[in-house]
């Protein structure tokens, strides 16, 4: 369920499901070799593809699953996976798979970021686009302002970078064939948001949407801007000085902040960073205990991506959108829409 929504969104049904198929288990070369259609059954909100504003329901079924695979190993903690915190929480968990820790789940959030999405481009004509970044110590080199989706999907790595996509690959297939796993970093940038998102104190946008990234399974760390990078600078480096723009009105010459500076958005792209620990089910002897305390050993089944970025892009673009989009309707419920942009006001010239 998708609460929130505005009505009247005439939505392109056919670009959601394009943004869940990017998604979908058995669409890259390189990931698992489960196999979902993952088709989107809409079941509420929407009139002829128009937004009702009532909540919008849909529905996504599962017709790969083997729960069976799972069967040899239902009483035993897989190391660095949810079972024993579940345990620890609840007193039983989901034996058949990962329940709730399962990256599944992740399916509603891309369908859901790509309604956030058309909002964004129909408010505003903001554009969001991420790009696995960094793969086993591989690290891409990426244009923020030009990268394009098609150019991402063009690799099948999602690394638009010529040079280092392959030497992406290598890393991962080289991974599968010693039945390990890898991560790596996602970049995102979003690009034509506005000056003005986001909140002073307890909802800083930066804050909003790393909390967002963070609840994406394997997320291990966000970075905004220059990030860690930057702590190493003084703060005459790393400071974005201020100029005049004739169409923006006011923008920086350099984007160390990420676009986001006192937990508002300044008018500049976006840019973050997501880091995802490598996947943990690998197919290799591993120390564990089983539900009793006492050691054993496991041995993985089943089928699960040997690295977890490329399928990752799209869930990142969704994070980010639904941020975004709340933090747009926040904005306007407030202020009635954004204000005339500094510089730009005494030439007569509105809004966003």
């Amino acid at each position: 369920m998708l609460d929130g929504c505005p009505p009247g969104l005439r939505l392109d049904l056919a670009a959601v499901q394009a943004q869940a198929d990017r998604r979908r288990p058995g669409a890259l070369r390189l990931g698992t070799p489960r196999d979902e259609a993952d088709r989107v059954e809409w079941l509420s909100g929407l009139a002829d593809g128009v937004t009702l504003g009532t909540s919008i329901g849909f529905l996504v079924r599962n017709q790969d699953a083997r729960p069976e695979a799972y069967a040899g190993f239902q009483d035993v903690f897989r190391p660095s996976h949810a079972d024993f915190s579940y345990q620890a929480k609840y007193g039983l968990r989901a034996r058949s798979g990962g329940g709730r820790a399962s990256a599944r789940e992740t399916v509603s959030r891309v369908i859901g970021g790509a309604i956030a999405e058309q909002l964004l481009a129909q408010l505003g004509g903001v554009e969001i686009c991420a790009w696995v970044d960094a793969v086993a110590g591989v690290r891409a080199s990426v244009d923020e302002e030009t990268v394009t989706r098609a150019g991402v999907d063009a690799s099948e790595v999602r690394c638009p970078d010529p040079d280092a996509g392959p030497r992406m690959v290598a890393e991962i297939e080289a991974a599968r064939r010693e039945g390990d796993s890898v991560g790596g970093v996602i970049r995102v940038v979003a690009r034509g948001v506005p000056a003005g998102l986001g909140e002073p104190v307890f909802h800083k946008l930066e804050a909003d949407l790393a909390a967002a990234l963070m609840s994406l399974p394997a997320a291990r760390g966000v970075e905004i801007g220059s990030g860690f990078a930057g702590a190493a600078m003084r703060g005459s480096a790393h400071n974005d000085a201020f100029v005049p723009h004739p169409t923006r009105g006011v923008v920086t010459t350099t984007n160390r902040s990420g676009g986001v500076q006192g937990g508002i958005s300044n008018g500049m792209p976006i840019v973050l960073s997501v880091a995802f620990k490598p996947v943990a089910t690998v197919f290799v002897p591993q120390q564990t205990v089983d539900a009793t305390g006492a050691p054993t050993t496991l041995v993985a089944r089943g089928r699960h991506d040997p690295c977890v970025l490329p399928r990752a892009v799209p869930m990142v673009e969704a994070m980010v959108a639904l941020v975004l989009a709340d933090h747009w309707l926040r904005w306007r419920g407030q202020v009635g829409g954004p204000p005339p942009r500094i510089g730009l006001a005494a030439q007569g010239q509105g809004g966003v």
